[in-house]
């Protein structure tokens, strides 16, 4: 068989990307600083026995603290992994591994991200249980419902930050408090919150956290998972090695990844403030300028606490995929999943109330650190025209 050949799509010059909560660019800022660290700082960073590794392993512990700082953390609670699903994964089932004969049971949200739903399923061959909380219609779960869950057989608990398809924000400051009097680990899926809102683990009572690089302007194929020293938390590690990481991710790091991390979360952790008036700026022009040509629009999740970054809507009588076709120049996405030959509705959008149209019929956009103005405008006029033409009517008509 001969093996399949893609070609570079083409783009059109003015080309919009949308899809920022799917992944980001790599800001220039962070390619600039781990470039040298392919070719002029290419040592082991584990073998110190040298100038070449010292060098390298220097630049990985500088990236660490970096990182630490962002979420009030020790730099030796900070544990580099290949992304986010590597770290959700390691403190999903190390923890639960660890506490199986004093506490069998994981608790976590309906709406979380599949890795940690799979994560959490996996156990049950260890012979953990589970259970999955449902969550309110505006994307939050009931923090009375949550806590008739945490029983004495709960050994961790995993609530996502902020939503990866509805950008709703849980409340962890709450949640956390719930978990410490109740003895429970609380871990966190912060890919999409990380270096954009703020995060204190302490505050938080968080035990465990798990980053993502790709989605703070560095490359894809780096993350972290923060875990607690002190109370400690232990892990059962995923796999075997030579004991790198505290013994919890075996493997030779690559320091050129972890500088890209560190810096990343540095720039962004620098920026936020300004950044999130600006993003929640260009959400509301977004917003506005859809609503204000188009009826039949409906946003889901939360209006108030969620990532100004972040909006999911459905037009009435308009398919997300057909929309996506008319769009080939404006990047957005589905929280459908391709399963074989058949497209699946979103479950996260299902778990909020939505039908399977309701669900078919959902949009994410996504905007970040290089959306101007002027794309979202372009934005609006291209989805606005896309839409009335999908409906077969003129702006205005919600096509029912």
């Amino acid at each position: 068989m001969n093996p399949v050949r893609r070609t570079a799509a083409r783009l059109p010059p003015d080309a919009v990307y949308l899809d920022y909560q799917a992944t980001t660019p790599v800001d220039p800022r962070v390619l600039a600083a781990m470039l040298p660290y392919f070719s002029e700082i290419f040592g082991n960073p584990h073998s110190t026995g040298h100038g070449f590794g010292l060098a390298a392993a220097d630049a990985v512990e500088q990236a660490r603290a970096q990182i630490a700082a962002v979420i009030g953390a020790q730099p030796r609670e900070i544990v580099f992994t290949s992304g986010a699903t590597e770290a959700n994964n390691l403190a999903i089932k190390g923890a639960a591994r660890f506490l199986k004969s004093r506490r069998p049971r994981v608790v976590t949200l309906a709406t979380e991200h599949k890795c940690v739903l799979e994560s959490v399923r996996d156990l049950a061959r260890d012979g953990i249980e589970s259970e999955i909380v449902p969550v309110e219609p505006s994307g939050l779960v009931d923090l009375d419902r949550l806590a008739a869950a945490l029983d004495e057989r709960v050994s961790l608990l995993s609530v996502m930050a902020a939503n990866n398809e509805i950008g709703v924000i849980q409340d962890l400051r709450a949640i956390g408090a719930l978990c410490r009097a109740r003895g429970v680990l609380l871990h966190t899926d912060a890919a999409q919150a990380f270096g954009k809102l703020p995060l204190d683990v302490g505050a938080m009572n968080l035990d465990l956290m798990s980053i993502s690089g790709h989605k703070i302007y560095a490359p894809k194929g780096i993350g972290a998972l923060f875990v607690r020293y002190r109370p400690r938390v232990r892990l059962e590690p995923l796999f075997s090695g030579g004991g790198q990481e505290r013994g919890w991710r075996s493997g030779t790091l690559s320091p050129a990844l972890c500088v890209a991390l560190g810096t990343a979360a540095e720039l962004a952790a620098g920026e936020a403030a300004d950044e999130s008036r600006r993003l929640a700026g260009l959400a509301r022009r977004l917003r506005d300028g859809l609503v204000a040509r188009l009826d039949g629009i409906e946003f889901h999740g939360d209006p108030e606490r969620r990532l100004p970054g972040n909006l999911n809507l459905g037009f009435a009588g308009v398919a997300a995929l057909d929309l996506l076709a008319a769009l080939p120049d404006i990047a957005l996405s589905t929280g459908s999943a391709c399963s074989s030959a058949e497209v699946e509705p979103s479950y996260v959008l299902k778990a909020l109330g939505l039908d399977d149209a309701g669900a078919h019929g959902a949009v994410r956009i996504g905007f970040g650190r290089f959306t101007t103005a002027a794309e979202i405008d372009r934005a609006v006029e291209r989805i606005t025209t896309a839409v009335a033409r999908l409906r077969g009517s003129n702006p205005g008509d919600p096509g029912r």
